[in-house]
């Protein structure tokens, strides 16, 4: 996959490019059917496979206060995109600028004046140029002018449920990481570098390894998770604290993440890690004593085997 944050050239050198438009925050199910439909358009015209979005995420620039916090970050969101099987991922700054085109402009000036594009796909919400004005019925209206074909995709449900990146940030705020799971098609995950804590967890017996929450990106709900960890190309098994350490750090409002690997040992500070949570196995609490505290930590440990040993969904 090649990544590109201009267009400058494109049309002359990609000339039958078939785009997939939209925000993707996430890549849930709803989006790898977009992707999907897009990889398999561009296959049958012999042509190119592309992703069109945008950073940072235009409510960021237009409406800061307003703007969610991302699912993933624009690193994890390159590499799914590569995973997936993209060819090329049109990574557009926004900005005030971009924000003033109308849905005609859009249209004329960047998919075709500078795209060429001979299919678009988008979702059945798809909102694009000034005000977001432009939808669905707009791209068709102007399909048969710039010669491109529409594919549109409809809701994508996993049970009653309309998949979207607002009904997963619900689930994680919940601490429902087994059903944001579903819906996004993988573990829900953190990834960060693993940074100097209080070193407590040595003394407790559970060493762990820290990782600083990334600004703007979503955590699950406080709480203590069974995980997965993959550090250096391996995966292990672990227990996840997301929340402020109640025992120790009183009222602090700082949230970090502390993971304790099962059967691992080993120096991994300043190293980068993911952490996947399967399932939430309790809320944080404040203990009374460190002795109830360790005990508790025991018990997060053997549920957390139980949990990984029965693959809980």
């Amino acid at each position: 996959m090649r990544v590109f944050e201009s267009l400058t050239g494109l049309k002359d050198r990609y000339p039958n490019i078939t785009v997939a438009l939209g925000n993707f925050d996430g890549i849930h199910l709803g989006h790898q059917r977009l992707i999907h439909e897009a990889m398999d358009n561009a296959r049958r015209t012999n042509g190119m496979a592309a992703v069109l979005t945008f950073h940072p995420h235009p409510l960021q620039v237009l409406r800061p206060e307003m703007a969610p916090p991302m699912l993933l970050s624009r690193t994890a969101k390159e590499q799914m995109m590569a995973e997936l099987g993209i060819d090329l991922l049109l990574m557009l700054p926004f900005n005030a600028t971009f924000a003033q085109l109308s849905p005609i402009e859009f249209i004329e000036q960047i998919l075709w004046n500078q795209l060429g594009v001979k299919g678009i796909v988008v979702g059945y919400n798809y909102t694009f140029g000034h005000k977001g004005r432009g939808t669905p019925d707009t791209l068709w209206q102007y399909s048969d002018k710039y010669g491109y074909t529409l594919h549109v995709i409809p809701p994508v449900k996993v049970g009653n449920e309309i998949v979207s990146s607002t009904l997963i940030r619900k689930k994680l705020a919940e601490g429902d990481v087994v059903a944001a799971r579903k819906y996004l098609g993988y573990y829900p995950f953190t990834e960060g570098v693993v940074v100097v804590g209080d070193r407590r967890g040595n003394t407790l017996g559970f060493p762990t390894a820290n990782i600083d929450c990334p600004p703007g990106i979503v955590v699950p709900a406080k709480g203590v998770y069974s995980v997965y960890v993959e550090l250096a190309g391996e995966k292990y098994l672990g227990v996840a604290n997301v929340g402020t350490k109640p025992t120790f750090n009183g009222n602090s409002q700082r949230t970090n993440i502390e993971v304790h690997l099962l059967d691992f040992c080993g120096d991994i500070y300043g190293q980068r890690i993911r952490v996947y949570y399967s399932r939430k196995l309790r809320d944080e609490k404040k203990f009374s004593s460190i002795m109830e505290l360790v005990n508790q930590i025991r018990a997060d440990v053997q549920s957390a085997r139980i949990d990984h040993a029965n693959k809980v969904e």
